[in-house]
């Protein structure tokens, strides 16, 4: 089995943040006037060319090394099914090679991946083909003091 140079970690917040960001639609009411309030906050997944996510997923992306961006690259397309878990040193090398004929390497590379619209979905199912779940790595801590979980909490973990 083929191993991924980038963390599990780091692949679970590519994925969350890409599903917050792929959410997101064009503009469809530019002209409402109104508040959030009266049109039910709606106007939060319309994409207005300044989408905090977007930066947020981008700088992340952008600060990975390159090895990480290379795997990033290749899992997306094993997710989209363009090889099996078999090729992935083919996937790879495909990603290595079309990142040379970037003039701008980790920029365009944060472009290209940002452009796909199913980012977090391909992820995923390139990590799928892994045999990794990537969930695990990203359960929410229950920070409240034990005093005040829910008595049944230990039942529902068993």
């Amino acid at each position: 089995m083929p191993e991924l140079s980038i963390s599990v970690d780091k692949l679970a917040f590519i994925i969350e943040k890409a599903r917050e960001f792929d959410v997101k639609e064009l503009d469809s009411d530019p002209d409402s006037g109104s508040n959030p309030t009266d049109d039910d906050a709606i106007d939060v997944l319309e994409d207005n060319g300044s989408d905090p996510v977007a930066s947020e997923l981008g700088g992340f992306i952008a600060a990975l090394n390159e090895d990480e961006q290379v795997d990033l690259v290749a899992l997306t397309w094993l997710g989209r099914g363009e090889g099996t878990i078999d090729d992935w040193d083919d996937l790879r090398a495909r990603a290595v090679e079309a990142r040379g004929a970037y003039r701008r390497p980790r920029h365009e590379t944060v472009q290209y991946l940002l452009g796909d619209p199913m980012l977090g979905d391909l992820l995923a199912d390139g990590l799928d083909e892994f045999g990794v779940d990537w969930t695990d790595e990203r359960l929410t801590a229950d920070s409240s003091d034990p005093s005040e979980r829910d008595e049944d909490e230990a039942t529902k973990r068993r």
